[in-house]
């Protein structure tokens, strides 16, 4: 049996061409049978040869000449990309996003790899041009990312979406992940040299700093952004420095987006000190254009649907198994 293809069923009957001739040693019409015969009919190359009375050599140059001139066109579909350009649809329909892309798969010790071409994908979706702000979140994936995941963003300013600075972890060192992308796609760099969670006195005080005037700025008319969805808090081993995970008020987060923590419905969970939190704002993420949340794994899946219900992201980059877990769960 032949191997299976994508042909287009050929007219009964054709009118040779000189270019056909040109490219067929034989009579197009016997040419024309045999593709018919073995691509439709799914004929063995013997029995063709019986039914056009020749040898079973000469159906093998009869059909090379089909596919040379023509008659015959073959189209070998890439399962992962077509699989996953379906899935991304449904799931963007389901969420109701402005875009999906998915990886066909990730794994940990790979990940900003495995996510470099959807994220390129989502990047280049923004269209960018030289003067414009991308921000970028804190987190394991956007760590993984900034190292070995950053498209090219010649002209482009690059900022951290929330305080980090001198973090002992360095998936929560802001500054750092943002000079690594910066380096990485040769955008320029703007830091926020304050904690994530300061005092009153300092937060007050960044207020007339320049240098958080300016990423602030930046927060304000961002083009984009690349935001880590954190994982449900109480099942996290490790959260950005001064961020009190003991309280009570943790035990209905299913997530965050730049420390704005939320429920499963995407309401805002408060807790002693989130007034002084370094963040961007929800009010001002749901403004970006192009919010794309970044994440991984089916441990995350309530975290992605929460992210999209409190509207901080508007746009998501994930890979096919989690995309069909989101949509098991819906």
């Amino acid at each position: 049996m032949p191997a299976p293809a994508s042909v287009p069923e050929p007219p009964l009957s054709r009118t040779p061409t000189a270019s056909d001739a040109a490219r067929s040693r034989f009579p197009l019409e016997q040419v024309h049978q045999a593709a018919r015969m073995y691509y439709l009919e799914d004929a063995t190359q013997a029995s063709i040869a019986d039914r056009l009375g020749v040898s079973r050599p000469t159906v093998s140059r009869l059909l090379a000449d089909a596919r040379r001139a023509g008659i015959v066109r073959i189209e070998v579909l890439d399962p992962f990309i077509d699989t996953s350009k379906q899935l991304a649809t449904e799931l963007r329909d389901a969420l109701g996003l402005n875009a999906v892309y998915l990886a066909p798969i990730t794994h940990p010790s790979t990940l900003g790899a495995d996510l470099a071409a959807p994220v390129s994908e989502a990047v280049r979706a923004m269209h960018l041009t030289a003067g414009d702000a991308l921000l970028i979140s804190s987190g394991q994936t956007t760590y993984e990312l900034a190292q070995h995941g950053m498209p090219a963003l010649p002209g482009i300013q690059i900022a951290p979406t929330v305080g980090g600075y001198a973090d002992p972890l360095p998936q929560f060192q802001t500054n750092e992940i943002t000079r690594i992308a910066a380096q990485e796609s040769g955008a320029f760099p703007a830091f926020l040299f304050t904690q994530a969670l300061p005092s009153a006195q300092m937060r007050r005080s960044l207020l007339q700093d320049p240098a958080f005037q300016h990423v602030s700025g930046l927060w304000e008319r961002a083009t984009g952004a690349l935001l880590g969805i954190g994982a449900a808090t109480p099942t996290r081993a490790v959260l950005a420095s001064g961020i009190p995970a003991d309280d009570r008020a943790f035990d209905r987060s299913v997530g965050d987006v730049c420390l704005n923590f939320f429920a499963t419905d995407g309401q805002e969970i408060e807790f002693p000190g989130s007034d002084l939190i370094v963040r961007t704002p929800p009010e001002l993420l749901r403004n970006i254009p192009h919010a794309v949340g970044v994440a991984v794994g089916t441990h995350k899946v309530s975290s992605i649907t929460g992210a999209v219900r409190g509207g901080l992201i508007n746009e998501l980059v994930t890979d096919s198994a989690t995309a069909r877990a989101i949509l098991d769960a819906l």
